[in-house]
């Protein structure tokens, strides 16, 4: 099931050293362009929200590093036997999520063979996400990442984590993790919202500073993921 070319990108930066700087970063990530793919879930959330955040994202990482990304947006459900050519999916929205068995069953899959999903809280969907995720790791609880975890300081530095974006319920953001062995392969940002940060000035109106808060902090992830 496992597809060998997206294997051996991921497995990849696994033998590489830790980096000291940005720029050790981006030349430690030697691999093919990368497609950020966002996860068409089922259950009836409003998975497509924030048309303009990918593309913002990826943008300002080919601005802003070396990574080769690609312009263009990918779409992706579980069944898709493509699923295994993008090492990095993100999934958003507000509202429920109910995986199928086979859904479970790919997910479980493609992060076991290096795969990293994030997934964005962007206002209500966090009680569906833990359920759903309890499926795919029955004898898990997620683990709120610590300030000191690396994902925040591999290449921008978030000394107090993940930035708040957007108010909510007004609560101080939060990280949760979920690992295979040490390797983290599922984040799930909540009362933050960075996905909502990478989009369009006119969308949400956020101040430029919060949505380049944002933007770093997108970027962060997807290093980590390449390098771990």
């Amino acid at each position: 099931m496992k597809n060998i070319l997206f294997v051996s990108i991921l497995l990849l930066p696994n033998l590489l050293l830790a980096a000291t700087s940005t720029a050790d970063i981006d030349s430690k990530i030697k691999i093919n362009t990368v497609s950020v793919a966002r996860l068409k879930y089922p259950g009836g959330g409003d998975w497509y929200w924030g048309s303009s955040s990918i593309p913002n994202l990826v943008d300002f990482i080919a601005k802003n590093t070396t990574i080769p990304v690609n312009p263009d947006e990918v779409r992706v459900e579980l069944s898709d036997p493509q699923l295994f050519n993008y090492p990095f999916l993100f999934m958003t929205g507000h509202g429920n999520i109910n995986l199928r068995a086979d859904d479970v069953e790919h997910l479980r899959a493609y992060l076991e063979a290096g795969g990293f999903l994030l997934a964005n809280d962007s206002y209500g969907l966090r009680k569906a996400f833990m359920r759903e995720m309890k499926k795919v790791f029955p004898d898990q609880e997620p683990k709120k990442l610590p300030f000191s975890y690396g994902i925040f300081h591999c290449y921008y530095d978030f000394p107090n984590g993940l930035p708040k974006i957007h108010k909510h319920d007004g609560k101080p953001p939060q990280a949760f993790g979920w690992f295979i062995g040490d390797r983290l392969v599922v984040v799930f940002d909540w009362e933050s919202d960075i996905g909502d940060g990478w989009e369009d000035p006119q969308v949400h109106h956020d101040p430029q500073a919060k949505r380049l808060e944002a933007l770093k902090m997108g970027t962060n992830v997807l290093v980590w993921a390449l390098l771990h």
